[in-house]
């Protein structure tokens, strides 16, 4: 994904975030839900004893696994390693893939931090998330069971899943910066207008999405993707067009928000 042009990058993850039935259903943290869905996969595919999948989070730079899954996988969430050191570190930090069939013998490998999550692996395969600006985090598959190795064909199918995580964060947060942009639009043309009748409001923008229809919030959400390559005065021009409709349905909602 890191090699296609940003408007057919955009492109695709607003089709696979439209037809994610996932996205669509899930309530709360969309990102984590979907990443979570992905690791699940990702460990019945290779029959593995875990999965997981780590984030880079800034102040102070760290990689964070947010999701795991597998009968092993469970201590690894919350975990936070440097970005730079272990096999997660050195794959987030080359942007390389890496199989190891015995990684007590590799210098790379962290055996503290594997300590932490309660189980320590024989063999790691792992690949980078990567996205238009770089490396975003890591997915991590231990011990395939009935193999003390991967393949090359094992990677191939790991990049997969780690193209699909990159897909699923950018759609997640495209979004959510969606729903906050409506929130903030709506919340500045009219103060007064309860906090409950603004989320009803973001609700109802985003509510009955169909599998086969391009929605009215889909179409939203595609152009404000868009809004990365626009001029600050064409960004300006959106912003006002914006604000005259989020004016209109707050002032046609406001009376059954407010009930």
């Amino acid at each position: 994904m890191a090699d296609e042009a940003p408007d057919a990058a955009l492109s695709a993850l607003v089709a696979a975030a439209r037809r994610s039935s996932v996205a669509r259903r899930v309530q709360g943290d969309v990102e984590t839900r979907l990443l979570q869905s992905i690791v699940e996969a990702t460990v019945r595919l290779f029959d593995a004893e875990a999965a997981s999948i780590a984030l880079f989070e800034s102040d102070p730079d760290r990689l964070e696994f947010r999701v795991a899954a597998g009968e092993k996988g469970a201590g690894a969430v919350g975990l936070t390693v440097p970005p730079t050191q272990g096999i997660a570190g050195y794959v987030y930090s080359t942007g390389q893939a890496l199989a190891l069939s015995d990684v007590a013998t590799d210098p790379r490998f962290n055996r503290d931090a594997a300590e932490q999550t309660g189980y320590v692996p024989r063999s790691i395969a792992a690949a980078p998330l990567l996205d238009e600006h770089g490396t975003a985090g890591v997915l991590q598959v231990l011990d395939k069971r009935g193999s003390p190795t991967f393949s090359l064909r094992d990677m191939e199918l790991l990049a997969v899943f780690a193209g699909q995580a990159t897909v699923a964060i950018a759609a997640a947060r495209v979004q959510r910066d969606t729903a906050r942009l409506l929130r903030s639009v709506l919340t500045g043309l009219d103060p007064a207008l309860a906090e409950s009748g603004v989320e009803e409001l973001v609700s109802r923008m985003t509510a009955g999405l169909d599998d086969e229809e391009e929605t009215p919030f889909w179409r939203l959400v595609d152009q404000v993707a868009r809004l990365r390559g626009l001029s600050d005065s064409e960004t300006t021009l959106v912003a006002d067009i914006l604000e005259v409709v989020a004016a209109h349905a707050a002032r046609s909602q406001r009376p059954r928000a407010l009930r």
